[in-house]
């Protein structure tokens, strides 16, 4: 019960900063720059990997987890100017969160054996969900970013 209510919490948390992300961007950010913005947060966040992997000691997840940080950065790279990669980058890194959660709670192998870092309680959840609410709004916003591009 204590659980579902921690995840809960964090389910908010992540609902409410992908609301207050939007909200700024959209404010200070002209459109023709907001998706290359995001693909630069797309880069920080997949990133943060890293440093579980430093912090919780897990050198054996070092490699899987730099492998993923390339791919993210990559999708974060063309979603600067390809909405599609930018909607599936933050799409897919919630996936890969969701991924970490499990294996943090169960300990199961969920990448073919392959080694997860550990990540803080609930930390999946909240990215998840901001990870998903954001590529929402990509997919809402992709229009108006081509007719920003196209406007220069």
């Amino acid at each position: 019960m204590a659980l579902a209510a921690i995840f809960s919490v964090y389910v908010i948390i992540g609902l409410v900063a992908a609301a207050g992300a939007i909200y700024i961007s959209q404010r200070v950010v002209p459109a023709r720059f907001e998706a290359a913005l995001y693909g630069l947060v797309l880069l920080a966040i997949a990133s943060v990997y890293l440093a579980f992997v430093g912090y919780f000691g897990e050198r054996a997840a070092s490699g899987l987890e730099t492998a993923a940080v390339i791919a993210f950065a990559v999708l974060g790279c063309l979603g600067t100017r390809v909405p599609v990669a930018l909607i599936a980058g933050f799409a897919l890194h919630g996936a890969w969160d969701l991924l970490h959660e499990i294996h943090a709670l169960t300990g199961a192998e969920v990448y073919g054996g392959a080694a997860l870092t550990q990540i803080p309680l609930a930390y999946g959840a909240f990215c998840a969900t901001f990870d998903w609410a954001m590529a929402a709004y990509f997919f809402s916003r992709r229009g108006q970013w081509r007719s920003a591009w196209a406007a220069r």
